[in-house]
């Protein structure tokens, strides 16, 4: 089987983790060398045992090469995946594809003319948390899901570095909101009839520090979508209530559980004392009208994303992650971005 061979643009801390944690494990991709505008990095590469390019040019003119990984800061994703399209190399970019869809379209059709793909990594579709709810949605283990709540939550801040600023593609939205709006893109289907959406600058950055958004899908289902770095209590990373159940997910060491109604006739709860006064609503339901079930285990994708990219350019196999997917994410950032200027909700679909 053909072997592609590779090289990384922007070996901070994404470009080395795609080095030493991702490539090693893709059976037919070799990386051969990278390039840094940062001297240190430039040394990092080779103390790794890469070639360190001494541009982006002469990385572009190795005829060795033919895949290139962009993993710079978010505003340098367009110019230089056209330069290595037009160079004759294929291109995968870091996330967020592009910073609009116009110029997503414009790389696409470069693209196109130079008769090379062009993948974006939207890795979060292999995350296990993820892998378990689309198993719990598609089989219907606690009835028809009509309410999924995606968080991420921490207490660290933006981290200190471009992503502070809104000219290099910083801010939430454009971090972890390309990967949570992913994931429930990829997993419902149907057409979103409304975004509504909030942000924070709590930091004093020019970008947001954290974003609630809620998506009302045309099939019924309401998603809310939220992202804090100013959260020292952190709630759940999955919530999602069926027409029988609601299952839950803490964190990512999977920690959580389905709550699944019996269909057991029960009577009526006895009303509970609760501050000051009693209620019935609020009531725990009857022992028997309720059973607690693990979590499923999650259905793997059938392969990973790079071993994915080589069968798409060596033998055209369907992508994983495909480009008008990314051009659709796109486009719903900037409706997001719509509704928190405007204070109101916008159409998307």
């Amino acid at each position: 089987m053909k072997e592609l061979t590779m090289a990384i643009v922007g070996y901070g801390g994404m470009g080395s983790y795609h080095a030493h944690a991702l490539i090693p494990d893709a059976a037919h991709i070799h990386l051969k060398g990278a390039f840094d505008i940062d001297p240190a990095r430039q040394q990092a590469i080779a103390d790794d045992g890469f070639v360190s390019y001494p541009s982006y040019g002469a990385l572009l003119a190795d005829p060795e090469i033919d895949l290139v990984l962009v993993a710079t800061p978010n505003d340098r994703h367009k110019p230089l995946a056209i330069q290595a399209l037009n160079a004759g190399k294929h291109v995968i970019s870091e996330k967020p594809a592009m910073m609009s869809p116009a110029e997503l379209e414009e790389v696409l059709a470069v693209a196109k003319d130079a008769h090379r793909e062009f993948f974006t990594h939207q890795n979060r579709r292999w995350d296990p948390d993820f892998r378990v709810i689309t198993e719990i949605v598609e089989s219907h283990s606690i009835g028809d899901v009509f309410r999924i709540e995606s968080r991420v939550h921490g207490a660290n801040g933006i981290p200190g570095d471009w992503r502070h600023y809104a000219k290099y593609g910083g801010g939430m939205i454009r971090d972890w909101g390309v990967h949570l709006l992913d994931q429930l893109l990829f997993l419902l289907d149907g057409p979103i009839s409304r975004v509504t959406a909030e942000t924070s600058t709590i930091l004093g950055n020019d970008c947001d520090d954290g974003f609630t958004v809620r998506l009302d899908f045309a099939s019924g289902i309401r998603c809310v979508v939220e992202v804090g770095t100013t959260n020292f209590i952190s709630l759940p990373r999955w919530y999602v209530k069926g027409t029988k159940g609601t299952a839950e997910i803490i964190d990512w060491d999977l920690a959580g559980e389905q709550v699944i109604a019996t269909g057991v006739d029960t009577t009526a709860p006895a009303p509970i004392r609760a501050g000051v006064g009693l209620t019935k609503t609020m009531a725990p339901p009857a022992e028997n009208a309720v059973r607690h079930a693990a979590l499923p285990a999650g259905t793997p994708l059938a392969e990973s994303f790079y071993d994915n990219v080589h069968d798409v350019i060596t033998a055209g196999a369907a992508r994983i992650v495909k480009n008008e997917e990314v051009l659709r994410l796109l486009r719903l950032i900037d409706a997001i971005f719509q509704a928190t200027e405007t204070g109101q909700s916008v159409g998307f679909e």
